[in-house]
């Protein structure tokens, strides 16, 4: 029971003000804070509100405030997870007292972290989810985000693969814009964080280590993210990362060790099956094109890989200053062949006080170093396309030894794929990454006005990035050049200063509060990105020289804000922001926005009427409207004239002198903001004291001035097409949380966590001026170069499928090239294709639940979406007989099984056959730890062992390799692994 309270020291989120008014007679108060069974309760706060004075309980929970004048104080003891006891005693001298603190399983007077500031969670006013550490996903988690997967009703985090240190692209609710970005704001201690990519590393993310991290809070809707105004219309995540606590150092030390698996392949022929079909319907010289090889190329081409991942942490007080030193190390192999990243982080956290406890400082700063090593991801397609009837290397191959299709005259086939192995074994593409972010803050209670706090912070985020990319000349993928020697480098700089005041004011003669927060921001974002010329393999000669030394885009934004919160009775609260934000990325006519938003929160248990019931712990309900902006993924100048420059290849000659042609590019100058419109209703609610409670959440969002490329009248601008602000969109959504502890004993208990997600989004304007029948295709797919498969259009979910509607025999066989003729023309045209489905899932579940009896924890996290689809890319390309008869190139291909089914005689891409169901049912995770608890004889040492697999079983009626995928079309997928991990933690 020790360590677990040991453990749950980092959740606390202590922001209690303090400040010492002298005497001439003192006297002091001690004893003892324990919970509920006399265990005591380390990390509990302990203050004496009227005085500004407070501590924290040490180890053994307790604590000591001396120095206290005598007369009566009412003492406020909290602690994360327990109701707030408040005591009332008198000092004259020494005080003894022992505290006991009730349990409160829905924390209702939890601070929680919102914009500029901090509420008690019972009077919060907007949609606001936080999940802490001991709610996070276990295993091996190597970026942040993947911690919270499942874990948030609205929030959707989906992995971008299996690839190490693999990005996510994370939706809350379902996002807010269809050319720009969907990426919520993440800050991390009050530093809003570049998501840009970095160079040298796959995930910009993949560059924080998720074991600093304490808590996630998500802002949903417009109330709780209006106040960061033009960056908030998908939504805003909050990072907490752990401090120092008061008491004797602690050392923590923990370390993952696991084995990563492939856990699906695509279903392909196998060699006998591709030599059956090809002496069955092949031409000899098709056949002679056969080997005696039984090759598995992924099985080649895919590994089991082992990860290794060490923290070690030390946390403290010294001399009154709370420190948190931390160190990482990642080792993590990816199963494609060759794919590596190492990562080495370090991090600092400060939390001193000075000026008699009314200047508090918070100083933080993490640093990471990650070096990369990128596997050739062509092969991943390559190994089901490739030919299994040969084997992987060639005596007789000049092409490093693998085996590769040759022209009878025995030079390369310039049209046959290349041998997948040789493609990654013969490229050498690594990165060298850095990164560092931190902040210092200062908050100052005035002396004269200790109501009246002054908050500066002033943060950066600085990263460089550089590599190398080696293809050597023998090498296949890159013969015809001679092979390959490209160097990259960038380097991002974002800086950010704050400055705000924060009034919270107690009002008894009228019961009631003012929170009021006033404040002004300035942040810099500065990229420079270098060009170097591109040589063949021996490193000296010269393909292609660059323009320009180097590129430096840049953007700057000026904000101001304000926040008013007034609570009446403990019951009514209102709550009103405004931010007012300024971008370079605008012209002076639209630079400035305004980004307001109202809320009223009616906490109906405190009503006389409910007094009696003492079932109900908690019920209030939430409503709120705000705008919020957006301009990340708008390009730094669109709104200037811009002039692309031609290549080294495309110079125009006059007299002896070459020259770059400069072409103009079509812009508009009136581009804005996209902006926002949400409207939320919710409840939350709580019975038996906590034990079941959660939220319900109802919402729409309304976008308006989405970019959206239009057509326009040619010579009025430098194309016949223009990206400008025309575009809306709405979105309708439900949210439902639940979370209850149905077993809560001493040495055996149980809780669970459910959450629902309803989301319907659909495009409502496109145009300039009305046209129903506009869209605009997106989806690039493979084998079909330059068409799309999906498309916006009017009244249709963003990204549905656009195409033919496929025929069948009796049998229920597709019939190759046979398609409906929806408009009755007699033959098959684009008028004849149809939207049908959409990659956006209608509906999102999780589930989470953990069982501790005695020692012993079981756990397992649940997910599913239902109603989304994907285009099956890999099918539609790798499915036909002249995929597996190849004679315009010579070769013979392997396909995939689905060609059993269809028998197409070509590809057909369009066709609905492969828009497929992806509705799927996950285990994300199965985990089993071990407390042993103190395992030294004469000293401290606690030890936890744990077992974890991840991703433990997919069921889905798709049969592709993962039905998971964020883009809704299936090719080329880095499979997620099946992970198994053993830990373990041991405390000092």
């Amino acid at each position: 029971m020790k360590k677990h309270y040991m453990k749950s020291v980092f959740l606390l989120l202590s922001l209690v003000l303090f400040s010492i008014q002298g005497f001439s007679q003192t006297g002091s108060i001690s004893g003892q804070v324990v919970d509920e069974k006399g265990q005591p309760l380390p990390g509990a706060s302990v203050s004496i509100k009227s005085i500004n004075r407070g501590t924290s309980t040490d180890e053994k929970g307790a604590f000591r405030l001396s120095a206290v004048a005598n007369g009566s104080y009412v003492l406020t003891v909290s602690f994360i997870g327990y109701q707030v006891l408040e005591t009332q005693l008198t000092v004259n001298g020494e005080k003894r007292v022992a505290l006991k603190l009730v349990p409160n399983a829905q924390n209702l007077t939890e601070v929680v972290v919102i914009g500029y500031g901090t509420q008690r969670r019972k009077e919060v006013t907007g949609s606001i989810s936080t999940v802490s550490s001991k709610d996070f996903q276990k295993g091996n988690i190597t970026t942040p985000e993947q911690l919270i997967v499942g874990k948030v009703a609205g929030v959707q985090v989906t992995t971008n693969g299996g690839q190490p240190g693999s990005g996510s692209t994370i939706r809350i609710r379902g996002g807010a814009s269809l050319n720009a970005s969907n990426d919520p704001l993440i800050v991390i201690d009050g530093v809003p964080v570049s998501n840009a990519t970095i160079p040298g590393v796959s995930n910009p993310l993949a560059m924080i280590n998720p074991n600093d991290i304490e808590t996630f809070t998500v802002l949903k809707d417009a109330n709780a993210t209006a106040i960061y105004g033009s960056r908030a219309s998908n939504g805003v995540i909050l990072i907490t990362t752990k401090k120092g606590k008061s008491g004797a150092p602690s050392i923590n030390f923990s370390s993952q060790n696991s084995i990563a698996t492939v856990a699906k392949k695509v279903d392909v022929l196998t060699a006998d099956e591709v030599r059956t079909y090809v002496n069955a319907n092949g031409s000899d010289a098709l056949k002679a094109l056969l080997g005696t090889a039984n090759t598995d190329w992924q099985d080649e081409v895919f590994r089991n890989a082992a990860t290794t991942d060490n923290n070690l942490s030390i946390s403290g007080t010294s001399k009154n200053m709370p420190y948190r030193v931390s160190f990482g190390y990642l080792n993590q192999n990816g199963t494609l062949i060759t794919d590596k990243l190492e990562r080495g982080t370090a991090g600092l956290s400060l939390s001193p006080r000075f000026l008699d406890n009314h200047l508090k400082v918070d100083f933080n700063v993490k640093n990471s170093l990650a070096i990369s090593q990128f596997a050739n991801q062509d092969a991943i397609s390559g190994a089901v396309q490739f030919n299994p009837t040969w084997a992987v290397n060639s005596a007789n191959s000049t092409y490093g030894g693998y085996f590769e299709w040759l022209r009878p005259d025995g030079t390369l086939n310039p049209n046959a794929p290349r041998n997948p192995v040789g493609a990654v074994r013969l490229k050498d593409d690594s990165g060298n990454t850095m990164r560092s972010f931190g902040n210092l803050q200062l908050d100052y209670s005035f002396h004269f006005l200790p109501e009246l706090h002054a908050n500066v912070n002033v943060g950066y985020d600085v990263s460089r990035g550089k590599g190398i990319v080696y293809i050597p000349a023998e090498a296949a993928i890159s013969f015809s050049t001679r092979g390959n020697y490209n160097r990259y480098k960038s380097t991002i700089s974002n800086n950010v200063v704050e400055a705000y005041l924060n009034y919270n004011k107690d009002i008894s003669s009228i019961n009631s509060n003012i929170n009021a927060t006033a404040g002004y921001g300035y942040y810099a974002n500065r990229t420079k990105n270098y060009n170097f010329a591109s040589y063949e393999a021996d490193g000296k000669t010269v393909k292609s020289t660059p323009k320009f030394p180097f590129d430096i885009p840049e953007n700057r934004l000026l904000s101001y804000y304000g926040r008013l919160i007034y609570t009446l009775n403990n019951r009514y609260i209102f709550s009103g922001t405004v931010r007012t934000d300024g971008s370079s990325r605008f012209s002076e006519d639209n630079r400035w926005g305004v980004f307001p938003s109202a809320a009223f929160t009616w906490r109906i248990n405190e009503e006389g009427f409910l007094k009696g019931t003492n079932a109900l712990s908690d019920l209030k309900l939430r409503l709120s409207y705000g705008v919020t902006g957006q301009q990340e993924g708008i390009a730094n100048y669109s709104y200037l004239s811009n002039y692309s420059v031609s290549n080294n290849e495309a110079m125009y000659q006059i007299g002896d002198t070459y020259y770059y042609m400069n072409a103009p590019v079509a812009y508009d100058e009136d581009i804005k903001w996209e902006t926002t419109e949400t409207y939320n209703a919710g409840i939350d609610y709580g019975f038996l004291n906590g034990r079941i409670n959660g939220s319900i959440d109802v919402y729409r969002k309304k976008t308006k001035d989405l970019l959206s490329v239009i057509p326009i009248p040619i010579g009025s601008n430098f194309s016949n097409q223009l990206l400008t602000n025309v575009g809306n969109m709405e979105a309708d959504g439900v949210e439902l949380a639940i979370n209850a502890k149905p077993i809560l004993k001493k040495d055996f208990s149980w809780d669970l966590g459910f959450n629902f997600t309803y989301n319907k989004t659909k495009v409502t304007n496109l145009t300039a001026s009305y046209n129903p029948d506009y869209m605009v295709s997106v989806g690039d797919i493979t084998g079909s170069t330059g068409n799309k498969i999906q498309a916006h259009a009017l009244n249709r979910s963003p990204f549905s499928y656009y195409v033919w509607k496929q025929v069948y025999d009796e049998s229920g066989k597709p019939l190759s090239g046979v398609y409906a003729d929806l408009d009755g023309d007699g033959t098959i045209t684009e008028a004849d294709k149809y939207f049908y489905k959409s990659p956006l899932p209608k509906y999102s579940l999780g589930f989470s639940t953990s069982v501790s009896l005695r020692k012993w924890t079981l756990s397992t996290v649940l997910r599913s979406n239902i109603g989304n689809y994907i285009y099956d890319n890999v099918s539609s390309n790798l499915s036909s007989r002249t995929v597996i008869l190849d004679a315009t190139s010579g070769v013979v291909n392997n396909v995939v099984r689905d060609f059993l089914n269809t028998g197409f005689s070509a590809n057909q891409y369009y066709s609905d056959y492969y828009v497929k169901n992806a509705s799927f049912l996950k285990m994300d995770n199965l985990g089993l730890a071990y407390d042993a608890g103190n395992i030294a004889r004469n000293g401290k040492m606690n030890l936890t062992i744990s077992a974890n697999v991840q991703n433990v079983f997919v069921i889905s009626d798709y049969e592709g390799v993962d039905p998971e995928n964020n883009k809704g079309i299936d090719y080329k997928f880095y499979p997620r692994p099946r992970t198994y991990v053993l830990g373990l933690n041991v405390g000092f």
